[in-house]
């Protein structure tokens, strides 16, 4: 079982930067996908960006290709999602989650998914972006 605990949503104006951040526990971090996913009232879920934890290998989805990166910090168990020139597309309730035994396919294939797969989820964190 791994548990996340996002942070770091906030209000900004569009064009603006937003850093969140994941807290992971007890990943055992072998085979495991940690992704974003966000999601607004009303709609579905959709993936954002994903990274691979063995390898690093990092994956976006189309909106955010060139303006969201994704990265992790092994020591501190910690994912980031660091976010610039939002829009106000932008705005969402972001999801930290994770899939353990999982592979690098899978992985890249979150980032076009809904998150099925995904065992473990943290409570959200809201990105609001105002033009």
């Amino acid at each position: 079982q791994v548990q996340v605990v996002e942070s770091g949503g906030d209000s900004v104006q569009a064009g603006g930067s937003l850093r969140l951040s994941c807290a992971a526990s007890g990943a055992g971090y072998s085979s495991v996908c940690m992704s974003w996913f966000r999601q607004v009232a009303g709609k579905g879920r959709e993936g954002v960006a994903s990274i691979y934890v063995g390898s690093g290998s990092t994956y976006y989805a189309d909106s955010v290709k060139g303006r969201f990166t994704i990265s992790q910090d092994l020591a501190k168990n910690k994912v980031f999602l660091q976010m610039n020139s939002l829009e106000p597309e932008d705005s969402a309730m972001y999801y930290c989650a994770a899939a353990r035994a999982v592979s690098t396919s899978f992985c890249r294939r979150s980032v076009n998914g809904q998150g099925v797969g995904y065992n473990n989820w943290g409570q959200g964190t809201q990105v609001t972006v105002s033009s």
